[in-house]
């Protein structure tokens, strides 16, 4: 019988301290090496190189596998929904003394805790500054206020997410936290919602009611209607600071609005002046920049829009000729896809070195409508290779051709009034005509007249206005508008000099662009709710100069008479002063929203204390309409930035890569996915909305289609760690329900895991103090390193904002290293009788530094979970998980053992090898016998310690070593390691049946060969480097099925003479398969 001795034993690796007094334990057996298998040092270095590539590749592989679930191959099925019913009144604290429910809810879960969390005042920065942990050190940042007009999309829980997360981390870590909560009055829409709710009630139109009542209108409906968004950041688990929620219509902010007017009219960089500006017709408004969607059309295209009674084509070149006077039968034609505006002409212009129009410069042309003569001009800007080289200049319609049309000093005619109809400069033919409709009418004339010369399809892009659908007009309007340049440089050199960071940075290159052609600012808006302009006119007087008006900016009515009788030297009482009905831009008060929640213009200690704000975090499409502004104004007004670091995260799109559009159907609100929802709930917000029939059928179907069985409840946590497990640095973030549904099969996992390791801890558990923890096994210094490591990412994650790398990490642990791997090996010591003290100590600390690491981003599973583990002995306890300590990489760093881990990945390829031919030979129940053999005394010197843990994990039974040299036993299936150093041999006699085994892989490999075949018979249509990956997957799989078959044949022909075989050393042999 072949002798099988013990490896040599040797310290164990695990052991953080080496104990004393203790001799080198020597073999019970020694057997000389065979010649030759000493092993130089360059040898082991390179062995040593080659275990660390291995486990960067485990790890690297593990992490791509966390990076990305797969969604769910399981068809989902409603889950019992468990609720929390134990009387609990709102603000106090959620009964846990009982025992867990047998599955995640997340309803039960998220009951009570966010009332209890705000009521004890876990998120205010005076409860903070008193923990024991503090810091000293101060976080501050304020949330975007969305608009009170509706409910948050994903986007915004996407802001949520991401900050939330930000702040929980700050706080734990001990830091002074303000998170600044607050919601914007947005002035168009919120005007437009309550213009519709009171004509749908009421028949009553804006202009039928005083500007006070419509007002009292509106208070009512926001009163009434704009606690949707606090419920959803709720919802959400948003950590704000609700005692110091602001609105930007509230009085503060009021305030501070025309505290900011008036600085900068004082500065010089706030004026009036009559300029093109962005017209809504529909909402008879100026609109910015922002609220523009450029629409780009391909050809023609026919719409519907707003207040036009027919269907209008875009997308069409209208060629018009503009005779030559005094020339006849010489003209020049021009292309435009605006001809209603061809009233509005005052000259056509060409490139001065264009030969085609060299002999008419300076000559004049007719007018095609009304024949009045027109100069033709030349200019640098035109493009003589586009079209026919010569364009009409409309200075009144157009901002290329107000630029040139004050070049040239040329006149604007305005065309176009204020309601989209034709003014009366159009001639009583076209005067109160709608646009388009008066566009027609021109296109009949121009064919009357034979000067009409042809319409060609022609790409565009048409800007429309995201408020009303209608399309966009640029009309000359007196407004007030704020001087950027000045502000805009000192803006630009602060991203230049680093004093404000962009993250990530590509952002830089638009920030500078957009500040090197930045133009003024348009702040007026033609609404009545909003904040109305400070400004007031000073009836039938003139300011110094030639103004046509004369206007007075104070802070009140009081103020302003003072500054007008300065600057008209007459008394006050003789004054008459008219308030500007305008509105400022709801982006002017959002740009002093960073210092105006604080209580500037007044110095408050919160603005002394928490401004500059540490951080924002906010859309990259906001960048410049609000962060920019922001800068802009902050600085100005403050003499500071308004904060040194801005965080951008990307836009979110569905899982097709196609923007969030109700028209669509793919928009997904946050609480469906987090309670929940059937298909016709969804398809009846569908029909609730604004769409017209034909979006509501294309909508219906696409829901249809993405949710056939609604959309399963996800629950918050899984919601907020989808989110953040997308990282900024890539492009758009694709976002599907199923990702969100992988994330809740997760919060199942931690579920079980602390359902396992609370009845393992028992009833009289008493945690040690984490610094006296210290492994007993193997595997417990493992696990502990992976925990270290674990912490060490999360904390690198968030000091850099990566919070992809934090989700990627805390994923990991738990799944990877923590359930699939040490609650395995664990069961068989717990099982032990009596059992083992150190096991018990190592789970509980797992328990307690994963959650405490895994709270920031799940806040309501993680204080549900940890609630209910029993306190550690030692120092005063949180309680609460949102302000317990953050575990840090240094305090952990006594268990880190990189060089343990590196072995451990040798164990894992071990175990992997066994799972694989189990599954290969379709051993289910029994428990094989294993055998290891390696030439290299290194390897068996590493595997000894977790035998034990090896065959748990591979589901076999004894584990030993064959010596090396040893003939292979028969009847024992071998597979070596991707480097051959070691072979694994599995006992198969008696435990399969060849008969039946080999006609299947014989099936198999016939299946697989066709594939190859058919792969190499083919023209490579996929790239070189992926047809070789599949030939070599192919061939590797083959390999295995004939080596497979090998050994099946070999146990029809052969003796079982191996069952005499007695490992001499063993390992567990009956690890429980129970999954957690």
């Amino acid at each position: 019988m072949p002798h099988f001795p013990l490896a040599p034993l040797r310290p164990p690796l695990w052991a953080l301290r080496a104990p004393r007094g203790l001799s080198k334990p020597q073999p019970l057996c020694t057997q000389p090496e065979p010649q030759g298998s000493s092993l130089t040092r360059r040898n082991r270095e390179a062995k040593q190189k080659r275990l660390r590539e291995k486990q960067a590749a485990l790890e690297a592989g593990l992490a791509e596998k966390s990076k990305s679930p797969a969604a769910p191959t399981k068809t989902w099925s409603h889950k019992e929904v468990v609720l929390y019913e134990i009387p609990t009144e709102p603000g106090e604290k959620k009964d846990v003394s009982g025992p867990l429910p047998p599955a995640y809810s997340p309803r039960y879960v998220e009951a009570a805790w966010y009332q209890w969390w705000v009521r004890e005042g876990f998120f205010k920065p005076e409860y903070q500054a008193r923990l024991p942990h503090a810091t000293g050190e101060t976080f501050s940042m304020c949330i975007p206020p969305p608009n009170v007009t509706g409910s948050l999309h994903i986007g915004h829980a996407l802001t949520v997410a991401i900050q939330d997360a930000l702040v929980r981390w700050h706080r734990m870590r001990g830091d002074r936290v303000l998170w600044i909560p607050g919601s914007d009055h947005a002035g168009i829409a919120t005007q437009a919602v309550v213009e519709k709710q009171l004509w749908k009630e009421r028949g009553v139109r804006r202009h039928q009611l005083s500007r006070e009542d419509f007002l009292k209108a509106v208070w009512q409906w926001k009163h009434e209607k704009g606690g949707e968004i606090y419920e959803q950041l709720c919802a959400l688990g948003a950590s704000l600071d609700w005692d110091r929620e602001c609105f930007t219509m509230d009085a503060g902010s009021s305030a501070a609005v025309t505290e900011a007017f008036v600085r900068l009219y004082n500065s010089g960089l706030l004026y009036r002046s009559r300029q093109l500006v962005n017209w809504s017709c529909t909402l008879r408004s100026a609109i910015s920049d922002i609220e523009v969607e450029s629409r780009p059309l391909p050809g023609r295209t026919v719409l519907r829009l707003p207040g036009c009674p027919t269907p209008v084509s875009f997308g069409l070149l209208v060629s018009v000729a503009f005779p030559v006077d005094g020339e006849p039968g010489a003209e020049i034609v021009v292309g435009t896809t605006r001809p209603e505006t061809l009233p509005g002409d005052v000259a056509v212009a060409v490139h001065p070195d264009d030969p085609r129009y060299t002999r008419l410069h300076g000559r004049q042309l007719r007018h095609p409508l009304t024949g009045q003569l027109l100069p033709l001009i030349t200019d640098t800007a035109v493009e003589p290779h586009v079209g026919t080289g010569a364009v009409k200049v409309t200075p009144a319609h157009s901002p290329a051709d107000a630029e040139m049309g004050a070049r040239h000093g040329l006149t604007p005619l305005s065309v176009i009034a204020e309601d989209g109809t034709m003014t009366p400069l159009c001639g009583d033919w076209l005067q109160g005509l709608h646009r388009f409709v008066a566009r027609e009418k021109i296109l009949c004339a121009l064919r009357e007249q034979g000067l009409f010369r042809g319409l060609r399809e022609h790409p565009m892009v048409l800007p429309i206005c995201s408020r009303s659908g209608d399309v966009v007009e640029y009309l000359l309007k007196s407004q007030w508008f704020v001087r950027c340049q000045e502000m805009g440089d000192r803006a630009a050199k602060a991203v230049e000099s680093g004093a404000l960071g962009l993250w990530p940075s590509f952002h830089q290159k638009t920030w500078q662009h957009w500040f090197a052609h930045i133009g003024d600012w348009c702040v007026s808006r033609q609404l009545w709710w909003g904040h109305q302009i400070p400004a007031y006119l000073v009836v039938g007087e003139k300011a110094e100069g030639d103004r046509k008006e004369c206007w007075a900016v104070g802070r009140s009515e009081a103020e302003a008479r003072a500054v007008a009788a300065k600057l008209t030297g007459r008394p006050v009482a003789e004054l008459t002063l008219e308030r500007d009905p305008d509105v400022l831009d709801t982006w002017f008060s959002s740009a002093l929203f960073p210092f105006s929640a604080l209580g500037w213009p007044q110095e408050t200690p919160d603005l002394a204390r928490f401004y500059p704000l540490s951080l924002l975090e906010t859309g990259s499409d906001l960048l410049m309409f609000w962060v920019g502004r922001m800068v802009m104004l902050g600085t100005q007004l403050t003499g500071q930035l308004p904060f040194s670091k801005v965080l951008l995260h990307p836009m979110v799109r569905d899982r097709q890569g196609r923007k969030m559009s109700k028209s669509l159907g793919n928009v997904l609100d946050p609480r469906d996915i987090i309670s929940g929802q059937e298909l016709p709930v969804l398809q009846a917000k569908l029909r609730d909305g604004n769409l017209d029939l034909g979006e509501l059928t294309i909508a219906a179907a696409a829901q249809e289609k993405d949710f056939p069985h609604g959309i399963p409840e996800c629950g918050t946590d899984a919601l907020r760690f989808a989110l953040c497990s997308h990282g900024v640095l890539g492009g758009d973030l694709h976002l599907s329900v199923s990702e969100v549904l992988t994330y809740r099969h997760f919060c199942n996992k931690l579920w079980n895991a602390l359902r396992f390791v609370l009845r393992a801890l028992g009833e009289n558990f008493v945690p040690q103090p984490a610094d006296k923890v210290s492994p007993s096994s193997p595997m417990d210094a493992w696990i502990l390193s992976r925990l270290a490591f674990a912490a060490h990412e999360c904390e690198r994650g968030f000091l850099s904002h990566e919070l992809s790398l934090v989700t990627h990490t805390l994923y990991h642990f738990w799944l990877h290293n923590l359930c699939d791997v040490y609650l395995e090996a664990v069961k068989p010591v717990l099982a032990k009788e009596p059992c083992p003290p150190g096991p018990p100590q190592v789970l509980f600390s797992c328990a307690d530094v994963g959650l405490r690491l895994l709270a920031p981003l799940m806040p309501f599973l993680a204080e549900e979970l940890w609630q209910r583990l029993p306190p550690r002995q030692g120092g005063p306890l949180a309680p609460s998980i949102c302000v317990a300590p953050y575990p840090s990489a240094h305090s952990l760093e006594s268990w880190r053992q990189p060089e343990l881990e590196l072995r451990f990945s040798r164990v894992q390829e071990v175990v992997q090898a066994l799972r694989a031919l189990r599954a290969t030979y379709q051993i289910t129940k029994a428990r094989p016998r294993v055998l290891l053999q390696s030439s290299d005394p290194e390897d068996q010197d590493l595997l000894q310690p977790f035998l034990e843990p090896l065959g748990t994990l591979s589901h076999c039974g004894a584990v030993g070593f064959l010596p090396p040299g040893t003939a292979a036993p028969s009847g024992w299936a071998l597979t070596p390691l991707d480097d051959d150093t070691i072979k694994v041999y599995m006992e198969l006699q008696g435990l399969v049946d060849p008969q039946s085994q080999l006609p299947r892989l014989a099936a198999r490999r016939q299946k697989l060969q066709k594939q190859l075949d058919g792969l190499l018979s083919r023209t490579a249509s996929e790239g070189a480097a992926e047809r070789q990956q599949r030939l070599s997957a192919l061939r590797l799989e083959l390999s295995k099925l004939d080596r497979a078959a090998s050994h099946l044949q070999q146990l029809t022909e052969e003796a079982p003479s191996v069952r005499e075989l007695s490992p001499t050393h063993t390992g567990a042999s009956a690890a429980s398969q129970t999954g957690v």
